[in-house]
């Protein structure tokens, strides 16, 4: 699927810049952001932020239709915000947008300041899933959000989560797993990462969460960095037998 506007959405992204009136919003927001390589366990934890009460998660708009998962067409207003080209130029245009980037050369998704804004409304901590280019545009805008780095307890474990999954073309875990090797690469390098261990505890994964959007520090930073670079190591091998 080819987009429409690309060549307005590109030079338009290439200069973009939120509006005051975002900038407002993002002042008294509290602001968690996940990012996870594949199959490392993040819609699990997202839903356990979500059913805990505490935690209001940020729908992303996108101008892909909607997408089979897990056997259920996804539903607007819960996985996404489904909107046209137009639509999203329109809010890009006046700025009211927090963040927005071209994924895969094919959609425009970002985060709405309307979402924003229901989000602090709610009282609760806001969350949202973002890949690495994401997390880098909404620092940039918002230094005080908290990015962090979900990784799997092991490379054998994380390797059975992949192939377990089923449903994934050889092609696809392939791409999916250079996407990762690509996390992994830049992620050790950025300080503003928190690193947490998603095991099979994952509540205490969501209390590390909870510690670190109270400004505690991360228990499991040094032992992630470490375990970052030793699956990077891993992964390398992998790619490269392929």
């Amino acid at each position: 699927m080819k987009l429409k506007y690309r060549a307005e959405f590109e030079k338009m992204l290439a200069n973009y810049t939120i509006s005051p009136q975002a900038q407002e919003v993002l002042k008294d927001l509290k602001l968690v952001l996940l990012l996870a390589p594949t199959s490392t366990g993040r819609s699990i934890i997202s839903r356990h932020l979500i059913d805990s009460g505490r935690y209001y998660y940020i729908v992303s708009d996108t101008t892909r239709p909607p997408q089979v998962r897990d056997g259920k067409l996804e539903q607007d207003g819960v996985q996404y915000h489904f909107k046209t080209e137009e639509e999203v130029l329109a809010g890009l245009t006046a700025r009211n947008f927090l963040e927005a980037e071209l994924i895969h050369n094919q959609q425009i998704s970002g985060i709405s300041i309307q979402e924003l804004k229901k989000a602090r409304h709610s009282g609760k901590i806001a969350f949202t899933e973002a890949d690495m280019a994401g997390v880098a545009n909404i620092k940039l805008v918002k230094p005080d959000s908290i990015a962090v780095f979900l990784l799997p307890p092991s490379f054998t474990e994380w390797q059975r989560r992949i192939y377990g999954r089923g449903g994934a073309t050889p092609a696809e875990i392939k791409r999916r797993l250079e996407t990762a090797a690509g996390f992994l690469e830049k992620g050790p390098k950025l300080d503003y990462f928190k690193f947490v261990i998603a095991g099979d505890d994952v509540e205490r994964t969501i209390r590390i969460i909870d510690d670190l959007a109270a400004g505690r520090p991360n228990p499991q930073q040094a032992r992630g960095l470490d375990l970052a670079r030793q699956l990077l190591a891993e992964l390398k091998k992998t790619l490269k037998k392929d």
